[in-house]
């Protein structure tokens, strides 16, 4: 065999275990992606919070309505919890989960995840301070000469974000019942955070004593959005996303949805 015949043997050879592998790896991504990992906030009923039946594992309106857009996409979609809040946006960022069932839209998370539209439910962040503590809020601007708090890696909205960054103080804690806490000890004047979630804790650590004020710091869209380095990221995948979830909200599921999870909630905390 002269040196000519060898040279194409081999790149016969090589050109084959290259397909072979490409096929290989394909058919692993395609095993893979028949399920797509979820998850998303675990302190925010009705919408989400943990099982107590099984803490591995998110329950919730947003869970409810995840399964039935994994039956429209007929892939299997397992909403599992992945650690606070911020911890899951860190997965989605690494790609080590592919979905989140629920995300407001900032410029920061769109360098990481692509938002699916339109936005599954619309949510609105108010104002909780004491009942005795009285003071004129109509406008962003009123709260410069407060003490806020709220919870870590929590959004409210790209416009406000930025304007509590440059101009408010603002404390952030681990979690809400933490909030709660400091709100009544008077370590902070007020605490942000939206209506339904906030009366659902509130009813749950049993605090009182405490209001919202109008108008809402803002009212946002939760959206179903896909990690950049999920293996599972392709055009084809994210056409039957988009498709599948515009069919499922021309049925309107949400409002049965949060009814019955509220009412799920409040059997579990009685």
């Amino acid at each position: 065999m002269n040196i000519q015949t060898l040279l194409r043997t081999f790149a016969r050879a090589w050109a084959l275990c290259g397909m072979l592998w490409v096929a290989g790896v394909g058919a692993q991504t395609e095993e893979r992606c028949a399920t797509l990992t979820v998850s998303g906030n675990p302190e925010y009923p009705p919408y989400l919070w943990r099982d107590p039946a099984d803490e591995s594992r998110l329950i919730g309106a947003n869970a409810d309505f995840v399964q039935q857009l994994g039956k429209e996409l007929g892939l299997n979609l397992d909403l599992r919890y992945g650690g606070p809040w911020g911890r899951v946006q860190e997965e989605v960022r690494a790609g080590r989960i592919d979905l989140i069932a629920g995300a407001f839209l900032t410029l920061p998370r769109l360098q990481y995840m692509d938002y699916f539209h339109p936005a599954f439910q619309g949510t609105r962040t108010v104002i909780w301070t004491r009942e005795e503590l009285r003071f004129n809020y109509q406008r962003w601007s009123d709260l410069v000469p407060l003490q806020g708090v709220t919870v870590i890696n929590n959004s409210f909205g790209e416009a406000f974000d930025r304007y509590a960054r440059e101009s408010l103080k603002i404390a952030t804690v681990p979690n809400l019942e933490q909030a709660f806490k400091l709100l009544k000890a008077q370590r902070a004047d007020y605490l942000i955070y939206e209506d339904n979630p906030g009366l659902a804790y509130a009813a749950r650590y049993k605090v009182t004593g405490l209001r919202t004020v109008l108008p809402p710091i803002s009212q946002e869209g939760l959206h179903v959005t896909l990690s950049h380095k999920s293996p599972c990221n392709t055009p084809e995948l994210r056409g039957r996303l988009a498709a599948a979830l515009y069919k499922l909200l021309q049925r309107n599921p949400m409002p049965k949805l949060i009814e019955s999870n509220i009412q799920r909630w409040q059997a579990q905390n009685n």
